[in-house]
Protein backbone atom coordinates (compact mmCIF):
# COMPACT_ATOMS: atom_id res chain seq x y z
CA UNK A 1 0.00 0.00 0.00
CA UNK A 2 1.35 3.51 -1.19
CA UNK A 3 1.76 6.49 1.44
CA UNK A 4 0.39 8.79 -1.34
CA UNK A 5 -2.67 10.53 -0.80
CA UNK A 6 -5.29 11.46 -3.73
CA UNK A 7 -5.75 15.41 -3.64
CA UNK A 8 -9.58 14.11 -3.41
CA UNK A 9 -8.71 12.47 -0.53
CA UNK A 10 -7.95 15.88 1.52
CA UNK A 11 -10.90 17.21 3.62
CA UNK A 12 -10.10 20.94 2.12
CA UNK A 13 -10.06 20.00 -1.01
CA UNK A 14 -13.52 18.49 -0.92
CA UNK A 15 -14.62 21.25 0.99
CA UNK A 16 -13.39 24.01 -1.78
CA UNK A 17 -15.09 21.65 -4.70
CA UNK A 18 -18.25 22.12 -2.93
CA UNK A 19 -17.75 25.52 -2.17
CA UNK A 20 -17.11 26.41 -6.32
CA UNK A 21 -20.01 24.51 -6.88
CA UNK A 22 -22.05 26.77 -4.32
CA UNK A 23 -20.62 30.48 -5.61
CA UNK A 24 -21.71 28.87 -9.37
CA UNK A 25 -24.99 28.43 -8.36
CA UNK A 26 -25.13 31.64 -6.55
CA UNK A 27 -23.33 33.61 -8.73
CA UNK A 28 -25.82 32.76 -11.72
CA UNK A 29 -28.77 33.75 -9.49
CA UNK A 30 -26.98 37.48 -10.05
CA UNK A 31 -28.36 40.56 -12.16
CA UNK A 32 -27.25 39.82 -15.98
CA UNK A 33 -24.68 42.64 -16.14
CA UNK A 34 -22.56 40.80 -13.48
CA UNK A 35 -22.49 37.49 -15.49
CA UNK A 36 -18.96 38.64 -16.87
CA UNK A 37 -17.83 40.83 -14.14
CA UNK A 38 -18.22 40.08 -10.57
CA UNK A 39 -20.04 36.26 -11.30
CA UNK A 40 -17.20 35.31 -13.38
CA UNK A 41 -14.55 36.75 -10.85
CA UNK A 42 -16.06 34.94 -8.29
CA UNK A 43 -16.56 31.69 -10.25
CA UNK A 44 -12.89 31.94 -10.98
CA UNK A 45 -11.26 32.65 -7.90
CA UNK A 46 -13.61 29.83 -6.32
CA UNK A 47 -12.47 27.19 -8.35
CA UNK A 48 -8.92 28.36 -8.70
CA UNK A 49 -8.47 27.66 -4.78
CA UNK A 50 -9.37 23.68 -5.12
CA UNK A 51 -7.51 23.85 -8.53
CA UNK A 52 -4.25 25.27 -7.31
CA UNK A 53 -4.17 22.51 -4.38
CA UNK A 54 -4.60 19.73 -7.39
CA UNK A 55 -1.60 21.18 -9.36
CA UNK A 56 0.75 21.06 -6.47
CA UNK A 57 -0.08 18.47 -4.70
CA UNK A 58 1.98 15.83 -6.57
CA UNK A 59 5.00 17.88 -7.12
CA UNK A 60 8.19 16.05 -5.64
CA UNK A 61 9.45 19.42 -4.35
CA UNK A 62 7.85 20.44 -0.35
CA UNK A 63 8.27 23.88 -1.52
CA UNK A 64 5.89 23.50 -4.22
CA UNK A 65 3.85 21.84 -2.78
CA UNK A 66 3.62 24.84 0.20
CA UNK A 67 3.09 27.21 -3.02
CA UNK A 68 0.03 25.56 -4.10
CA UNK A 69 -1.10 25.86 -0.69
CA UNK A 70 -0.27 29.46 -0.24
CA UNK A 71 -1.99 30.26 -3.12
CA UNK A 72 -5.48 28.43 -2.42
CA UNK A 73 -5.32 30.21 0.40
CA UNK A 74 -5.25 33.60 -1.67
CA UNK A 75 -7.79 32.64 -4.13
CA UNK A 76 -10.19 31.43 -1.19
CA UNK A 77 -10.20 34.62 0.92
CA UNK A 78 -10.20 36.42 -2.86
CA UNK A 79 -13.78 34.76 -3.50
CA UNK A 80 -14.46 35.99 -0.18
CA UNK A 81 -13.99 39.46 -1.24
CA UNK A 82 -16.03 39.04 -3.93
CA UNK A 83 -18.86 37.53 -2.25
CA UNK A 84 -18.62 40.39 0.46
CA UNK A 85 -19.06 42.53 -3.17
CA UNK A 86 -22.14 40.58 -3.62
CA UNK A 87 -23.60 41.45 -0.47
CA UNK A 88 -22.64 45.34 -0.63
CA UNK A 89 -24.69 45.09 -3.71
CA UNK A 90 -27.09 43.55 -2.22
CA UNK A 91 -27.42 40.67 -4.82
CA UNK A 92 -27.01 38.16 -2.01
CA UNK A 93 -28.23 38.64 2.00
CA UNK A 94 -25.52 39.33 5.32
CA UNK A 95 -26.50 36.25 5.87
CA UNK A 96 -25.82 34.22 3.19
CA UNK A 97 -22.27 36.23 2.80
CA UNK A 98 -21.61 35.60 6.40
CA UNK A 99 -22.01 31.67 6.39
CA UNK A 100 -19.75 31.28 3.00
CA UNK A 101 -17.34 33.69 5.03
CA UNK A 102 -17.09 31.39 7.78
CA UNK A 103 -16.85 28.10 5.54
CA UNK A 104 -13.93 29.92 3.75
CA UNK A 105 -12.57 30.84 6.80
CA UNK A 106 -12.10 27.35 7.63
CA UNK A 107 -10.86 25.93 4.63
CA UNK A 108 -7.68 28.65 5.14
CA UNK A 109 -7.77 27.49 8.61
CA UNK A 110 -6.99 23.50 7.58
CA UNK A 111 -4.64 25.41 4.58
CA UNK A 112 -2.69 26.91 7.52
CA UNK A 113 -2.38 23.82 8.90
CA UNK A 114 -1.85 21.76 5.64
CA UNK A 115 1.25 24.58 5.29
CA UNK A 116 2.50 23.96 8.84
CA UNK A 117 2.46 19.63 8.27
CA UNK A 118 4.15 20.43 5.29
CA UNK A 119 6.66 22.93 6.38
CA UNK A 120 8.02 20.39 9.19
CA UNK A 121 9.29 17.88 6.08
CA UNK A 122 11.89 21.07 5.53
CA UNK A 123 15.06 20.92 6.89
CA UNK A 124 14.67 23.07 10.81
CA UNK A 125 17.02 25.86 9.04
CA UNK A 126 14.60 26.45 6.02
CA UNK A 127 11.15 26.73 7.95
CA UNK A 128 9.17 29.77 7.95
CA UNK A 129 7.59 29.36 10.75
CA UNK A 130 10.05 28.33 14.10
CA UNK A 131 9.12 24.90 15.57
CA UNK A 132 7.43 25.32 18.79
CA UNK A 133 9.93 25.03 21.74
CA UNK A 134 10.03 22.32 22.81
CA UNK A 135 8.61 21.86 26.52
CA UNK A 136 11.07 20.99 29.51
CA UNK A 137 9.89 18.99 31.97
CA UNK A 138 11.47 19.11 35.44
CA UNK A 139 13.62 16.24 36.60
CA UNK A 140 12.10 13.36 38.84
CA UNK A 141 13.26 14.35 41.95
CA UNK A 142 15.59 11.61 43.75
Amino acid sequence: MSDFMRVEDLVVYQKLCDLHLEVCDLSHKWPTEEKYELGSQARRSSNSAPAQLAEKHSDRHVRNKIEGTNRARGEALETVHHLYMAARKRYIETSVFESYRERYHECVRMLNGLERKLEMQLDPTSRRFPSTPEVRRPSPEP
